[in-house]
């Protein structure tokens, strides 16, 4: 699956410290989506203590504020490709503003809905990958999975930090003047997103119509959702973020029911989510060395065994499942992201790109949302975890099927060089 196409003047030696700027910027944007987000694990117990809220009730809220996210990012495609990124990445910056102002004032459960799950999810759908994946497929060819890979890493490093700085914040002035101060930065960096030289980091866009990709079309989702390769790239994201979030949402819970103390549980889930972030970088610069096939099924390989560790722990408690879970889950964990960004990227090329993108990310964040939803009800129905770990099992197979048997349908074609950017903002 490896391609041959012609590197562009981004990709030389005549612009790389620009095309790393626009890395820098995608993967700053990345962070603030997913960090700021994220914050909300650690304002739950705070906000239940002061309003007395069911558990059910608070963290659906985050369900919200994931969903919205992911079914607006079609529209965040569009937004991109009708306004360009300046309107996108400062609307979006707004929008997620906006919904921390309104959570810092909340007295009651629908404003945190309205403020955190609504604005908050329509924010970080803007900012997220979806803008980041055509940015960087104008400025990278040869090495776009790996700089794909790098901004997708930004998410686990928002996560990292965000959520013990917000609770450290917590711990100092209290959960509403923590929301205000987060909704006050955002501010400041949505004024920064407008002040940006977009012209300089728009310079080598493609023209719209390109021949050959679905830009000369009235309507590119539209060409794109007539391919069959269009819904191989959604079966890969549905079922792997269906199988995940049939194991990720309960994950503590059950090495606590299997045996492990509450600190080590969390410890594991944790420290895996860490190696998320090597994983992440390292699929996309795998993706560029050995072929997007390869680098997904071995993903998918390590997924499988880590899956296969937690379900061998309800038969035998053991730590070195746990370690092998933790590892091999973790690293693995997120890597199929910029394998698809990529891809979609260079099979959907030119106008439209975005939109794409954003279709298939949002059939996506329907899968994580039915995982998590199945997640639970399995157990409930079962009684137990095993049920939930084999589907999760049979959604990784049927995620890895495109890439064994419908490989011609992923190859993406040979681009032509675009024309050197224009070196004036």
């Amino acid at each position: 699956m490896h391609t041959h196409s012609t590197p562009r003047a981004s990709d030389s030696a005549a612009a790389p410290g620009r095309a790393l700027g626009v890395l820098a910027l995608c993967f700053f944007f990345n962070f603030v989506s997913r960090g700021v987000g994220d914050t909300f694990l650690v304002f739950l117990l705070p906000l239940q203590q002061e309003f007395g809220w069911q558990r059910a009730q608070m963290t659906s809220i985050y369900s919200v504020l994931m969903l919205v996210a992911g079914l607006a990012s079609p529209a965040a495609g569009w937004v991109f490709e009708r306004h360009g990124p300046r309107v996108l990445y400062a609307g979006g910056i707004g929008l997620l503003a906006a919904g921390l102002l309104i959570a810092s004032h909340a007295s009651a459960l629908w404003q945190l809905y309205v403020g955190l799950g609504l604005f908050g999810g329509l924010g970080s759908g803007a900012i997220g990958m979806v803008p980041a994946a055509a940015l960087l497929s104008w400025w990278f060819t040869t090495r776009l999975s790996t700089a794909i890979g790098v901004a997708y890493s930004a998410f686990g490093c928002g996560s990292l930090v965000m959520v013990p700085l917000s609770q450290a914040l917590i711990d100092w002035q209290g959960w509403r003047m923590t929301y205000l101060s987060l909704g006050a930065c955002l501010v400041g960096v949505g004024l920064l997103a407008l002040a940006l030289p977009w012209r300089a980091i728009t310079a080598p866009r493609p023209a719209h119509g390109r021949a050959g990709t679905p830009g000369a079309t009235a309507s590119p989702l539209r060409a794109a959702m007539a391919q069959p390769r269009f819904w191989l790239l959604v079966q890969v994201m549905f079922f792997t973020a269906l199988g995940m979030y049939l194991v990720l949402p309960q994950s503590v819970a059950y090495l606590i029911d299997v045996g492990f103390t509450p600190l080590q549980s969390a410890t594991a889930v944790g420290a895996a989510s860490m190696l998320s972030i090597a994983g992440v970088s390292g699929s996309g610069w795998a993706s560029d060395r050995f072929t997007h096939r390869r680098a997904a099924t071995a993903s998918f390989v390590g997924t499988a065994l880590g899956i296969g560790m937690l379900l061998a722990l309800t038969y035998r408690r053991s730590e070195w499942l746990l370690v092998g879970y933790v590892l091999l889950f973790g690293i693995c964990q997120g890597a199929r992201g910029p394998v698809v960004a990529s891809l979609s990227a260079r099979l959907f090329a030119g106008h439209g790109q975005s939109t794409v993108y954003g279709a298939i990310y949002a059939l996506m964040s329907m899968g994580a949302a039915l995982g998590a939803l199945l997640s639970g009800a399995l157990h409930d129905w079962t009684g137990g975890y095993r049920a939930g770990f084999v589907l999760a099992l049979a959604c990784i197979a049927l995620a890895a099927v495109p890439f064994w048997l419908s490989q011609a349908q992923l190859v993406p074609a040979a681009a032509p060089p675009l024309p050197r950017p224009n070196p004036t903002p």
